[in-house]
């Protein structure tokens, strides 16, 4: 791995069942992302995109290969290591935002932060509003989700995935639920924080025109990469 890359794997596998019933959804992925970067991750439905994203994000364990981030060796770290190892470098956006009804704006923004710490501070508040500000949501900090609309509750859901100033942010569908317009917003702002705080962003995207606003296409078919 280059000393530019943030992370890289090589020869990726994942198996799900066994004998008969085993099917093989990842058939041996080769790829790195420098920092800093902003790609689409594209392919049909079962391609092994979500798969994909979910071992990159260590919340599932690949069957082979290698998976180095930041110098990590993460097929070898225990269960707790890549816990620690997500909270500290990892951020994550999905097509649903998963935001706590019973919890304001701020305190969604905030919440993966107490978790890891195993409490809220002041600099967690200050540093969830001025993510609200750079997602343009001051005026809706004390707001919960239901009074939100949709492109309003993603954009709370980005600010919530830089709390831990992450390096790379994994992004599942972001904007699969939203209208056009809404869909763009979020674009817009993720390419702003790509650019102005360097975070790296992977996409997945089934949509042709959310994917021509990445710099870079990756293109998974039937488990292996046909395109990057």
């Amino acid at each position: 791995m280059s000393a530019e890359a943030i992370f890289s794997v090589s020869g990726l596998t994942k198996r799900f069942g066994e004998g008969e019933a085993e099917v093989l959804v990842l058939k041996g992925i080769d790829l790195s992302m420098a920092a800093g970067e902003m790609a689409a991750l594209l392919g049909p439905s079962g391609s092994g995109k979500s798969t994909l994203l979910t071992i990159l994000g260590t919340l599932m364990r690949a069957s082979g290969g290698t998976h180095d981030m930041l110098g990590v060796d993460l097929m070898q770290a225990s269960e707790g290591q890549r816990t620690k190892f997500r909270s500290k470098h990892l951020g994550f956006v999905f097509q649903f935002h998963h935001l706590l009804p019973d919890l304001s704006a701020l305190e969604n923004v905030m919440m993966p932060a107490a978790c890891a710490a195993g409490r809220e501070t002041r600099a967690m508040r200050e540093r969830a509003t001025e993510l609200l500000d750079a997602v343009g949501l001051a005026d809706r900090r004390d707001y919960r989700p239901s009074a939100m609309s949709g492109g309003q509750r993603q954009r709370v859901a980005v600010a919530r995935a830089l709390i831990n100033n992450p390096v790379l942010v994994l992004a599942d569908e972001p904007t699969g639920n939203l209208d056009r317009q809404s869909a763009d917003h979020v674009m817009d702002l993720i390419r702003s924080i790509n650019q102005t705080m360097a975070t790296s962003f992977l996409i997945s995207t089934h949509d042709e025109h959310i994917a021509g606003q990445c710099p870079r296409r990756i293109e998974l078919l039937d488990g292996r990469i046909v395109r990057s």
